[in-house]
């Protein structure tokens, strides 16, 4: 798998997890642990993206 390719990947899996921290923010049951654990998902994915676009 190229570069380009996984980062393309990681860039889908971001925004997967943005959505679900939106869906998940706006049930009147949310999780707020769960919600953090998708947010620091994201911000690993996005550091990941971050390093292999340099």
């Amino acid at each position: 798998m190229s570069v380009l390719s996984h980062v393309q990947e990681l860039k889908k899996k971001h925004q997967s997890l943005s959505d679900a921290v939106e869906v998940e923010q706006r049930s009147p049951s949310s999780d707020d642990l769960w919600v953090l654990e998708l947010k620091k998902q994201k911000l690993r994915l996005k550091e990941e993206i971050t390093r292999l676009s340099n």
